[in-house]
């Protein structure tokens, strides 16, 4: 696991701690329900980046007897759990404070100290943010934003990038609402700021969601991977024909690979054998993720055969 992903989630954990807590006696001092969701909020992302901090320590764990290619997936695992809590910590408790506060609005006290927590917590946040998006970009290449997302197969940078984002959009909110509910002089209005930040944490996790549960269900590997094993063996002076090639992404920088070879007539058994070696230590030279590569002889025809139906991209 790349060292830069350490430190986004580091630095995350680190913003959100300080963040919640100041949060949580600015809440209690005057009586926000906006700052107490975003206290709620804070307190989520905490121990979403713990989580991960666990997820990346088990997933490095070596291969055994009953996990042969190792425990990459403990990422994907514990990335979904924070999608998870995203919604039911904090989404609804947001929501359900909102409604509360529609429902029975306090009149705010001392709402300075308000202006001055979100305006110390937009600076952290934002800070924290530039450091996700630094390392997102460094990911993501030439890719563009949605694309390199949607193609990701490490869930730490763009995991706590989607926080720090749904963070600042919900600081603002609440930014907007406290400052409406003082200058109108409509707690209700404080409420209403509540519900909208629910609003984006269930946004946040249901795209989380449905990220990460692909990636745990087992995804492709990225197209490049692909494309230069075919080309490696396709190189092979003992291979007639290149047929194709299965991926699975099993963790975050660990690949599992099939692929499909008809080799000249010509060869021995003891000369197919070396040729196998021969690509497995080219391919794991430029791919070191590749745990396992499996190699099944046979014709171009009976490959298509049995992908048939396999090979779209859907």
């Amino acid at each position: 696991m790349a060292e830069s992903n350490k430190i986004v989630v580091y630095a995350a954990l680190l913003g959100n701690l300080i963040i919640a807590l100041v949060k949580f006696v600015a809440a209690y001092i005057t009586n926000s329900s906006a700052m107490l969701s975003e206290a709620v909020h804070s307190v989520v992302d905490t121990l979403n980046e713990i989580l991960l901090l666990h997820g990346l320590k088990q997933s490095q764990k070596p291969a055994n007897f009953r996990h042969p290619f190792g425990y990459g997936r403990e990422l994907y695992f514990w990335a979904f759990i924070v999608s998870l809590l995203v919604f039911a910590l904090g989404s609804i408790v947001s929501i359900y404070q909102g409604i509360q506060h529609i429902r029975q609005p306090e009149e705010m006290v001392s709402p300075m100290i308000n202006y001055i927590v979100l305006g110390i917590a937009i600076i952290c946040e934002g800070i924290s943010w530039r450091v996700a998006l630094k390392g997102f970009r460094k990911e993501k290449g030439s890719l563009g934003y949605f694309e390199a997302f949607r193609r990701s197969k490490d869930p730490t940078t763009f995991t706590v990038l989607f926080e720090d984002s749904a963070a600042l959009i919900g600081l603002f909110i609440a930014l907007i609402g406290i400052t409406a509910a003082h200058y109108f002089n409509m707690p209700v209005l404080d409420g209403v700021a509540s519900i909208l930040i629910g609003v984006v944490l269930a946004i946040s996790a249901f795209l989380l969601a449905r990220e990460t549960k692909g990636l745990l269900m087992g995804e492709t590997a990225n197209p490049e991977l692909r494309e230069n094993l075919l080309l490696i063996a396709q190189q092979d002076i003992a291979v007639f024909s290149a047929n194709g090639v299965l991926t699975e992404q099993i963790g975050a920088h660990q690949v599992i690979a099939s692929l499909s070879l008809e080799f000249k007539d010509s060869l021995t058994s003891d000369d197919i054998e070396i040729c196998v070696n021969r690509i497995e230590m080219k391919a794991r030279e430029i791919h070191p993720e590749i745990v396992a590569m499996f190699i099944k002889p046979q014709s171009k025809q009976v490959w298509l055969q049995r992908m048939k139906g396999r090979l779209q991209d859907k």
